[in-house]
This record gives C-alpha cells, sequence and structure tokens, in this order.
C-alpha cells in the first residue's frame, strides 16, 4: 500500500491534473500526468470503470497491482501527479513482468516528454 503522502486527497486535485496534464497512452493503460511544486512528493490514483469489469473485486485486484508496481518502482519522478487510467480487463491476467515493463514504459513516455517541453 503507498504511503498516505502519495494518493489524491479531495476531487480539485484530480480536476486540476485532468485539466492541465498531459497524456501517454499504451494498449491497456493510459497515464495523465502533471507537474507540482518542487519538494512535494509524487501522488498517484489509478482509475478503473466499472466498463472494464462488472466485478468489484476485478477492479480492486487490478487497482491494487498497480499501486504495488508504484510502491515498489524506483523510477518515480518527483514532485509529479500520475493518473493511471486502465481500459482492459487483461491487465488482472498479466503476469507480473508484462505489467511491469508495461507501466515503466508508460513511465519513460512520460519522462521523455516532460525533458522535451522543457
Amino acid at each position: 500500500m503507498l504511503k498516505r503522502s502519495h494518493r489524491f486527497h479531495g476531487y480539485g486535485s484530480l480536476r486540476r491534473t485532468y485539466s492541465h496534464g498531459q497524456t501517454v497512452r499504451g494498449s491497456l493503460i493510459s497515464l495523465r500526468y502533471g507537474s507540482r511544486p518542487a519538494g512535494k512528493p509524487y501522488r498517484v490514483a489509478v482509475v478503473v470503470s466499472r466498463k472494464v469489469h462488472k466485478s468489484a473485486v476485478v477492479r480492486n485486484r487490478i487497482r491494487r497491482r498497480v499501486y504495488e508496481w508504484m510502491r515498489q518502482s524506483e523510477t518515480v519522478p518527483l514532485a509529479t501527479d500520475l493518473i493511471f487510467t486502465v481500459f482492459s480487463d487483461q491487465v488482472a491476467t498479466l503476469g507480473a513482468e508484462q505489467l511491469n515493463s508495461l507501466l515503466s514504459e508508460l513511465l519513460t513516455k512520460a519522462s521523455l516528454q516532460v525533458k522535451k517541453s522543457v
């Protein structure tokens, strides 16, 4: 489980990232990211719609897998807001290595786009 400081609190914080952030899209997951003031920790949210899977158990499994990957990841950029949106229920059955490569690919695409814009 992620620390409380790495989670979003309140609807307004998500709204800011959705309106001012940039998006990187993968085959099963998209990542919307935005910057935060320097010195602040990163924040993560995982959005899994009911359209992905009707069962709350499967949706929560997907959410927990992504949060756990973020907790163990060492390549998370500081002072960023990250919102992962899952589009497919295949994420629940992906192998750990496939999920790791999918999520790390999204983060590297996002970090490359940040460097290009600076």
